[in-house]
């Protein structure tokens, strides 16, 4: 789904691809939905080249919508310390694909 966000210096409006958008069913009314990207990771080295692009959405994202915004990794691979630290100072949590339960604390 494309999610509008405002460019850096405001200038216009343009839409960034988010993987899933989700409405917790109990969520209250006017809450943001949770977004999720999905990210597969082979080995360490191409994860730490794009770990940049999941912190600029987030960067444009707080910018639109403020810190009540909530966007969210999926994981399935590698993915080191070094990514998951700079993830999680940007504010960005993370699911790992063989813990779907943990969307419970998302309230899904």
């Amino acid at each position: 789904m494309n999610v509008p966000v405002r460019l850096e210096d405001r200038s216009r409006q343009v839409n960034i691809p988010v993987d899933a958008v989700i409405k917790p069913v109990n969520s209250a009314k006017g809450k943001l939905p949770v977004l999720f990207e999905a990210k597969s990771a082979g080995d360490f080295t191409n994860v730490n080249k794009r770990r940049k692009e999941e912190a600029v959405k987030m960067s444009q994202l707080r910018k639109m919508y403020g810190d009540r915004i909530s966007y969210n990794l999926f994981l399935c691979g590698y993915f080191d310390s070094g990514y998951l630290g700079y993830e999680a100072a940007e504010g960005i949590d993370w699911v790992w694909e063989h813990r779907t339960e943990d969307l419970s604390k998302f309230g899904l």
